[in-house]
Parts: structure tokens; C-alpha cells; sequence
């Protein structure tokens, strides 16, 4: 086999596969020898390796090991498989699934190959388009979004479960497992634990929110697929998807930074967003949320602009007391 995986250092959170744990996954999983497997550098948190098989490629996605994963991304890659029959009005852009194994047999970490998904990454593909270029990918992607929102829930939470009556209550739930995350690295979690008092202090406010609908969780251009001519063929990554409320969505937040940019042609597709005193409020707390999901990963990747987020959350705190 000719296998090239990443070079990473020895404690990093990703582990690495050998050649002979990835032959031994593709002939359960298919029966089928490995001709090569290239390991693919996007994400920071499954292995993904490009593997050619005797019929042709596919994308074999390996989850951390159980002791790796964090509460608030637990069992991410089941979550995932679980979620993408409510896709369905996106069916066609999703990658599918070839095989699936949970039972840590073989190995013992989650996996699943899937099949390779038609064109190019999206950062590559924009980066060659000007920001004036750009208004089909965001047209598109605001026709996706809109589409993806408009699945219903039978509950409010991750869509593999558990599942809550309301919406405070996810975010309740969310807030605390996102601090003992966080403190189980040896950082202070004090403030996301204000997060979850907030959430029960203003719970009538989020639960103005009464009805779960899908949220994807990281749609924007690093999950894409794109053709030359900013056509989306393809969207993954779905394991963080939730039930519920649309403007929770990691796109909807990154379409809404800036406001008055060439990113409005998003809005044109999907609809305006939402922009009243209680709608704004209840972004706070999504800000929150995002900021702390993003503070565990740059700990897990070792990045140093943990302490920002501390800045950031401060800020959200302050303006909650306001």
C-alpha cells in the first residue's frame, strides 16, 4: 500500500492510523484491499484518509478513541450518521455512506467510508474568486441553509439524544458540559457556568423558541464542495447538528459578522434574518455557545488564542448585566 499519512506531533489530539489498522477497516467494512490511503489534513477532530480500493476511492473518516472525546462532542461521529436522513432535501450534495462500523472490533475508535463527494474544496476554490465573484457560492449556500432549517424536530438538543422539552433547557445542558469540558483541560469554566444561570434567568426569553428545527452546526465554506464556477456539489460535516433554533446556526452566525458586506447576498436566498430586541438578545447566548465550543478546540489544538475567548465571553456577560 502506498500510505502517506500527516506528519503530526506525538501528542496530538488526532492519532494516526497505520497502514495495516486501515487494510484491516476497509476489508471488514467491504472485503476490499487498499491500494493507497492519503491522509487529508482538513478538521481537528476525526482522522479522514482518501483510500483507493480495488473498485475505485472513498473517504475513510475514523473518530477519536471514547477517552479523547469532550461532553459536548461525544459520540460526534454517531451523531452524525444518525442525523442524515432528516438531510433529505439536500440528499443529493451529501456525501454516502458505504459502511459503518461501531463496534470497535477491529479498532478501537468509530468509523465509517463514505463516497467521495464531486469537486474541489470550497477555501480552494473561492480563494481563486474575488470577493465580487462570489455571489452565486453565497446564494446558494443561503437556498441550503433555508432548506436544511426547515426540518422539524421531535426535541431540543443533539439529534442523536438526549432530547429536551425546551429550548433553555439544551442550553442549560450545553452550557454546564461545555465548563466541565473545558475544566477537565485545567482552564476556568466560572464563566460559562454564569452562561447556564443566564439561560435559566432569561428561559422565557429562549423559549419564545417553541418549535426544533435541523441546524447543520458548521456549514460555510471549509465544508463545502465546489465546482470552478462556485456551484455547491457537496456539504459534510454535519456531526454537530441540533435541534433547534435556526439563528443558532454556526452559518447564521457567520453570515451575520458582516452585516452590510457582499455576504447579504446569503440573506437574498434564505430570508432576513430575525433583528428584534428579543431575537438580538438571544444571539448573546449563541455567541456564547459558539465561543465556548470554540475555546475547546484551540486547547485541543494547542492554538494560543484561548485567552481571547475569555475576552469575548466577558464582554457577552457584561452586556447580559446591561
Amino acid at each position: 500500500m502506498d500510505f502517506q499519512p500527516q506528519d503530526r506531533p506525538s501528542d496530538a489530539f488526532q492519532q494516526p492510523l497505520t497502514a495495516e489498522q486501515i487494510e484491516s477497516l476497509c476489508r471488514r467494512a467491504l472485503g476490499s484491499s487498499v491500494r493507497s490511503a492519503v491522509e487529508i489534513g482538513w478538521g481537528g477532530y476525526n482522522n479522514t484518509y482518501r483510500v483507493e480500493l480495488a473498485d475505485g476511492p472513498a473517504i475513510l473518516r475514523v473518530a477519536p478513541e471514547p477517552a479523547r472525546q469532550n461532553r459536548i462532542e461525544h459520540q460526534f461521529m454517531r451523531n452524525e450518521y444518525l442525523a442524515a436522513p432528516y438531510f433529505a432535501p439536500i440528499a443529493p450534495l451529501m456525501p454516502r455512506t458505504i459502511a459503518a462500523d461501531f463496534t470497535h472490533q477491529v479498532i478501537g475508535r468509530d468509523y465509517v467510508l463514505q463516497a467521495v463527494l464531486p469537486g474541489a474544496p470550497g477555501p480552494d476554490i473561492l480563494s481563486a474568486h474575488t470577493p465580487e465573484e462570489r455571489a452565486p457560492y453565497f446564494r446558494q449556500l443561503g437556498e441550503i441553509t433555508r432548506a436544511i432549517h426547515d426540518v422539524r424536530g421531535p426535541g431540543f438538543g443533539v439529534v442523536a439524544g438526549p432530547h429536551f422539552a425546551t429550548w433553555s433547557e439544551a442550553l442549560i445542558a450545553y452550557f454546564e458540559d461545555n465548563a466541565a469540558d473545558v475544566e477537565g483541560f485545567g482552564l476556568d469554566g466560572s464563566d460559562l457556568r454564569a452562561m447556564a444561570a443566564w439561560v435559566k434567568r432569561d428561559a422565557a426569553l429562549l423559549d419564545e423558541i417553541t418549535e426544533p428545527r435541523l441546524t447543520h452546526g458548521d456549514l460555510w465554506h471549509v465544508n463545502v464542495m465546489l465546482t470552478p464556477e462556485l456551484e455547491i456539489v457537496g456539504v459534510f460535516d454535519h456531526d454537530r447538528s441540533w435541534w433547534g433554533d435556526p439563528a443558532a446556526d454556526w452559518t447564521i452566525r457567520m453570515a451575520s459578522v458582516k452585516t452590510g458586506s457582499r455576504r447579504d447576498w446569503f440573506w437574498e436566498t434564505y430570508g432576513r434574518p430575525d433583528e428584534s430586541p428579543s431575537a438580538r438578545r438571544r444571539a448573546l447566548y449563541y455567541e456564547a455557545r459558539h465561543l465556548g465550543a470554540v475555546r475547546l478546540e484551540r486547547q485541543r489544538l494547542k492554538e494560543r488564542q484561548v485567552e481571547e475567548t475569555y475576552a469575548d465571553l466577558a464582554s457577552i456577560l457584561a452586556e447580559l448585566e446591561s
